[in-house]
């Protein structure tokens, strides 16, 4: 990625939710107890949220909202608690939250929720805290990614740690800096993950479903550390197979993106276990095709449309399905051409790296893509065809599909049937 200058973007208040114009009435409002006294008792008092419908109509501002409130509480109180570190590092991590992103995990756990029936306030209530807490839990993964990956940007801004460092720039040499930034950028994601945490173990829960949301929660976590260990594990030493790669994406994006979120949701709903295990079933494979899709556009994508540059994988030595297939199908073949490509594309100190044009014809010319599109069809299918099999409210129901097929990138169409390969999810 290319680097920017970064500039200080400390406190203030928090900004309007988007698209919601002022002096609106917000579907969800604070409680009064979600005083500004950062000595005040946890929690920080409950969001409500009256009319589930409402949120319906704009489930994105409706969690900005909670966001909103939860956020600027833990600023006021971070600074109490020292106000260089609320400065630097908590407003950072509230910005980040409130700013950015499509809010797709907190939209699955609530449609998730509606299709499976919850209607009542204090089900819709703790759908949005859960759902406040996913996206803090998010800037935690993004924060330390880019840390790990020496990302310099992050939504066409600059990376969090790269901002702190930058904020010190003159302080002292630049590799001292950066690594202040780099160290900086990991409490930033702690940081992040604690006010998750805190999140969920603050929201009121019936005891039928507060232990399996917090396994679930649990659950979540360590699958999304054990899919980013793999994926440094990769990178590192190369020894990747078509299998593992998709083990990796599985961990890292499928369950963590929205099989999860949406086994949340059926939770809080109080859904069946059948439908639980159909809506999980349905959002791995889900989740699966848009790592899958992802992959694709990385190598083959517009950066217009896609809004990062092209190649970014290849160059990281990422361990990704499509380039682990495409030197597994050259290896079967004898195409020794795309061998030496694939092999110095991953190598970061060759002084022959190929250029994005050469990966692109050798990855293509092994067949990958079209095996990827064909996966991406197969696993999208077997999805739908979970939604179809689980009693599901219509309307909600039909929303949720809908936002599915937007995850997958597939316009809402039925792809042909076929089998997908199995990434041996762990059953639960």
């Amino acid at each position: 990625m290319r680097p920017t200058s970064a500039q200080d973007h400390r406190g203030g208040a928090p900004p309007p939710v988007p698209g919601r114009p002022s002096g609106t009435v917000s579907p969800t409002r604070p409680h009064p107890d979600a005083a500004d006294d950062p000595t005040a008792p946890d929690p920080e008092g409950p969001v409500t949220a009256d009319d589930p419908s409402l949120v319906d109509a704009d489930v994105p501002a409706a969690v900005g909202r909670v966001l909103d409130t939860v956020l600027h509480r833990r600023v006021a109180r971070a600074r109490a608690v020292d106000d260089l570190f609320g400065g630097d590092v908590a407003q950072r991590v509230a910005d980040f939250t409130r700013t950015g992103g499509k809010r797709t995990r907190s939209q699955l756990l609530w449609w998730a929720v509606r299709a499976c029936g919850g209607s009542d306030p204090d089900t819709a209530e703790a759908a949005l805290r859960i759902g406040a807490a996913l996206e803090l839990l998010q800037t935690c993964a993004l924060v330390h990614d880019d840390v790990m990956d020496r990302s310099l940007l992050r939504r066409g801004r600059p990376a969090l740690h790269a901002d702190l460092g930058a904020r010190y720039a003159a302080t002292a040499p630049a590799a001292d800096v950066d690594r202040f930034g780099e160290g900086a950028g990991i409490l930033a994601g702690d940081l992040a993950l604690a006010w998750a945490d805190d999140l969920v173990a603050d929201t009121p829960l019936p005891p039928p479903a507060a232990h399996r949301v917090r396994s679930l929660w649990s659950d979540l976590r360590t699958e999304m550390v054990a899919g980013q260990y793999l994926d440094l594990h990769g990178r590192l030493t190369a020894a990747y197979t078509p299998q593992r790669a998709l083990r990796t994406a599985c961990l890292k994006s499928a369950l963590y993106s929205v099989a999860r979120p949406l086994a949340l949701g059926a939770v809080l709903a109080g859904a069946q276990e059948s439908t639980l295990r159909a809506l999980s079933a349905a959002g791995r494979d889900v989740g699966l095709a848009f790592q899958l899709r992802d992959d694709l556009d990385d190598l083959y994508g517009d950066p217009e449309r896609t809004g990062k540059d092209s190649g970014a994988d290849f160059r990281q030595g990422a361990p990704t399905y499509l380039l682990a297939l495409a030197r597994s199908r050259a290896r079967a073949a004898g195409d020794r051409t795309a061998l030496s490509v694939l092999a110095r594309a991953a190598d970061g100190t060759a002084t022959d790296r190929p250029g994005l044009g050469e990966v692109r014809q050798a990855v293509t010319g092994t067949g990958a893509p079209g095996v990827v599109e064909a996966t991406i069809r197969c696993l999208v299918t077997r999805a739908l065809r979970c939604l179809d099999d689980a009693p599901l409210e219509a309307h909600a129901g039909a929303r949720l599909r809908s936002l599915l097929c937007a995850v997958a990138d597939t316009g809402g169409t039925r792809p042909d049937p076929c089998p997908p390969p199995d990434p041996e999810e762990p059953q639960r």
